[in-house]
């Protein structure tokens, strides 16, 4: 799904009401209608709604919603800031609003600022999209009396003092329980540090016409199902284990064999028709038994080991040493095919990292989470900044930088970014990165493209927690959880899919549970 910045988000708005022919009052009252089905579904009607209005479109959605709720007879109080700069949708449907003999409370000081009673539902349509600066004066402070309440906020759009395409740190925000957004998701729906603002984001379908979607181009977008699902290349019938690639690992020290392990299992999970682990010779025990279907070697030939390889994962669990790091440069240098970068391969490409730019053809695939993307290219204060850097490193280096989180970003050298959609905090736990490097190596061990490799890895990956968590918990599950449900992962490729590419069928309904 692409992720339009607020000027394509007005573009598409102006497209639809031109093509469409019809009026931008009556897309208004599309979304309204939208929010008031999506309420009206999942809240308790029965509850007093509290609807505090801005003078702009978003404060026009808001009034339509109030009157929507109170022509279905529930118990609604209307609340507005005065202005004389109020949009002509928003004085319609404030006329609109008028004729239901309603009260309509202007706010005009603090004094005015009502009470917000504990079984009251507030829904904030203050301020959406538009906003460009933070919020001051009784604004703010009315965002400050919201919050302060505790209540159940539902936002409109978005939450009210929340930048949609820019950072916020700093700004006073509502801190919404939900929001309902329309259409797509927003770029700060990305970041992790508005996470307390957004609560559970729902997206609204309110009929913008498709196509300006499909012919207007952007540089963000999500992975969602339907994305992996049109990579996903199932497997035909007449085929022998090397029709599925050879990958091999550099993985594992005499300390930490248990992520060459989960990367192994991994790489085999994700399909690869065979698997070496490079290692040391003493370590050759554990990968026999924990991974019998793995091969295992401690040859220092480079030439030899790499023969007829189809993809290298270098790093999990890997010794930070003088011998590995001369053994990056040579991979670097020498290796043509893909390469997958992770953990300790990462620390050590820090002195190598601009051999990254001469791979031409094969761009490199780097995984860092956030503390190693800071090593090695730089601190960043905002998660706005980290993505900005990512995709201008992805792009000086020739390379595909996914920066792990709970929405993990795939930075493309092409200039293109994509936010996974997968995935939940219980993958926070060590090994979980392991895994998803043998994901990675094992798909492009198959023969997917770097590109495709990364985005269905990460969408996998995070699939196969998900998963993992409603089998175990967030709590409990771990990284090992993560591959035995891969396969269970692939299956749900081939579900259906509703119009955002999200799957809404229960697991235990798909049989997966």
């Amino acid at each position: 799904m692409k992720i339009f910045p607020v000027e394509q988000i007005r573009q598409w708005d102006q497209y639809s009401i031109t093509h469409e022919k019809i009026t931008s009052l009556n897309l208004m009252e599309r979304a309204a209608a939208a929010c008031f089905e999506w309420i009206a579904k999942n809240v308790d009607l029965t509850s007093t709604f509290l609807i505090f209005c801005g003078n702009g479109n978003n404060g026009g959605d808001g009034l339509a919603i109030a009157r929507m709720l109170q022509e279905a007879k529930r118990k609604v109080r209307v609340y507005i800031i005065p202005s004389d700069k109020r949009t002509a949708d928003c004085t319609a449907n404030l006329n609109r609003l008028s004729a239901l003999n309603i009260a309509i409370n202007e706010i005009a000081t603090g004094k005015d600022f009502p009470s917000i009673s504990s079984n009251s539902i507030v829904i904030d349509a203050l301020f959406g999209t538009g906003l460009g600066k933070p919020l001051q004066g009784l604004a703010e402070k009315l965002v400050q009396h919201i919050n302060t309440s505790g209540n159940n906020v539902i936002s409109i759009d978005m939450p009210s003092g929340l930048f949609a395409d820019n950072t916020s740190q700093g700004n006073t925000v509502i801190k919404a329980s939900h929001t309902l957004s329309f259409q797509t998701y927003k770029l700060a729906f990305m970041f992790a540090e508005n996470e307390a603002c957004t609560g559970d984001i729902h997206l609204l379908d309110i009929g913008l016409h498709n196509d300006f979607y499909q012919n207007t181009k952007c540089i963000f977008s999500t992975i969602d199902k339907k994305l992996a699902g049109s990579i996903y290349k199932p497997r035909k019938k007449y085929t022998h284990k090397y029709t599925f690639g050879h990958a091999l690992l550099y993985a594992g020290s005499t300390n930490m064999m248990g992520a060459a392990v989960l990367c192994a299992k991994a790489c085999l999970r994700s399909g690869a028709g065979l698997v070496t682990v490079h290692t040391t010779s003493n370590a050759a025990a554990i990968i026999h038994t924990a991974v019998p279907e793995a091969l295992v070697t401690a040859e220092h030939d480079f030439t030899i080991i790499t023969k007829k390889k189809a993809a290298i994962g270098i790093g999990p669990g890997l010794e930070v040493c003088d011998t590995n790091s001369t053994l990056l440069k040579i991979i670097l240098s020498g290796w043509k095919g893909p390469l997958v970068i992770d953990a300790s391969g990462l620390q050590l490409l820090n002195p190598l990292i601009k051999l990254l730019a001469q791979r031409k053809n094969k761009p490199a695939v780097l995984t860092p989470h956030p503390g190693e993307f800071e090593r090695l290219f730089g601190k960043t204060n905002t998660d706005l900044e980290r993505i900005q850097l990512a995709m201008e490193k992805a792009a000086q280096h020739n390379c595909y930088i996914i920066v792990k989180g709970r929405n993990s970003l795939v930075a493309c050298p092409d200039g293109a970014g994509y936010f996974n959609t997968t995935g939940n905090s219980g993958m926070a736990t060590a090994g979980s990165g392991d895994v998803l490097t043998g994901i990675i190596t094992g798909l492009l061990a198959q023969g997917y493209s770097q590109k495709d490799a990364c985005l269905i890895g990460v969408y996998l990956h995070g699939l196969a927690g998900d998963l993992a968590a409603e089998k175990y918990s967030e709590e409990a599950m771990i990284a090992g959880d993560i591959t035995e449900q891969l396969g269970n992962a692939f299956k749900i490729l081939q579900a259906d899919t509703d119009i955002t590419g999200n799957n809404n069928t229960p697991l235990q309904q798909q049989g997966i549970l």
